[in-house]
């Protein structure tokens, strides 16, 4: 069978236990026994035919949704979350009950130390094999007990080209963020994103150091290159400026390359007489894996297996490229990317550019109260 119906009415706790378990059952054999175990039988019946996934907002398509429901014969529900600090924080405050969470790689780690996950059944995820080498076996999950890339972005430059091209500003390189002579051009036309970690990265990228750099002494380079920049941007600006861009209110924006291809589809849809491009600076930039990972607290991994093994087939990974113009880890789907987004290194970076790229990791106490200080400063001064 699929899934067994839901039990209606009042119904003695063993005909509960028994149906719990026939639903548990969906599409899969039991592997494990024991509450953890990948396919182990909940008796929580209010949750027997529904996969609960906490995810980012816009992160998987309607299509996908309808074509996983009419595969598993069970619901998806989803909550959504704006940065992995916001999903930490509702996990500590007590909330339960997420089959499948996608988290970025730091956080991932954040959450097994926290022994937060469930470790994967792989026998479960045939498709894994999917996945592009460069992506398995990460820093933050080696072997990929717990995790399996889903997609990814890169943070970047994007612009108004023939605003750009009309003054002769370049646009691969993090100096036409953070340097006045550049500036001084675009002055009040400039947005870059509302996040320490990554504005810090960007300037310390352009520094020649590493996103993750911890020094005291260098984290105030970048402040000062941060506080010489400042009075040329028009705003620190982490939810509009797709719009702002798409508009032509800005002409030069620090964010996400998804965000930008955003932009640049909404540019051309509304007939704009300008094109937005994006680029990866030569110095580098931050590149963030998201994941899908199982959380203890969820009541169906049996559905959550079956979850990311239907995403990691080559058709259901490659419809959110096309959607949204996220990065892909996986092989497979690269046969079904529209051939302009496939081509597109701000998406997928050749193997030169992904040299100079790095994942953020977490930052000691004392880092966090530093960067935390310097934050301050940025925003007040």
């Amino acid at each position: 069978m699929h899934c067994a119906e839901k039990v209606s009415g009042m119904r003695r706790l063993l005909v509960v236990a028994f149906l719990a378990v026939l639903a548990a059952g969906c599409n899969e054999p039991q592997r494990e026994t024991g509450s953890d175990a990948p396919g182990a039988a909940k008796t929580d019946t209010g949750a027997a035919n529904t996969l609960h996934l906490y995810n980012w907002n816009n992160y998987i398509s309607e299509g996908t949704v309808k074509r996983f429901e009419a595969f598993c014969k069970c619901k998806l529900a989803q909550d959504y979350y704006s940065d992995n600090e916001e999903m930490l924080a509702k996990l500590a405050a007590g909330a339960s009950g997420y089959d499948v969470l996608v988290p970025t790689g730091n956080t991932v780690e954040t959450l097994i130390k926290s022994d937060q996950l469930r470790p994967l059944d792989k026998s479960l995820l045939p498709n894994l094999r999917n996945i592009k080498p460069e992506y398995l076996d990460p820093w933050y999950d080696p072997g990929n007990q717990y995790s399996v890339p889903y997609a990814y972005s890169v943070t970047l430059i994007g612009y108004n080209v023939e605003k750009m091209r009309e003054l002769d500003l370049p646009t691969d390189t993090w100096a036409v963020i953070f340097e006045p002579k550049y500036l001084a051009k675009v002055k009040g036309k400039v947005t870059v994103l509302d996040s320490q970690r990554e504005l810090m990265a960007a300037a310390l990228k352009y520094l020649g150091y590493s996103i993750n750099e911890g020094s005291e002494q260098k984290l105030k380079e970048a402040r000062e290159l941060i506080l010489r920049a400042k009075p040329y941007w028009a705003a620190f600006n982490a939810s509009s400026y797709i719009k702002e861009l798409t508009i032509g209110n800005i002409w030069l924006a620090h964010g996400y390359s998804n965000d930008m291809f955003q932009a640049q589809q909404d540019a051309k849809k509304a007939g704009r007489k300008f094109t937005i491009g994006y680029s990866t600076p030569r110095e580098g930039a931050v590149i963030a894996v998201d994941n899908m990972v199982l959380h203890r607290s969820g009541p169906r991994p049996d559905l959550a297996h079956q979850f990311i093994n239907f995403m990691l087939e080559g058709r259901n990974s490659a419809e959110l490229t096309n959607l949204i113009g996220a990065g892909n880890p996986n092989a497979d789907a690269m046969r079904y990317i529209d051939s302009g987004i496939a081509a597109n290194n701000a998406v997928f970076p050749d193997p030169q550019d992904l040299k100079r790229m790095e994942m953020m990791r977490d930052l000691n106490r004392k880092e966090r109260r530093v960067l935390s200080r310097m934050w301050i400063e940025i925003k007040v001064r």
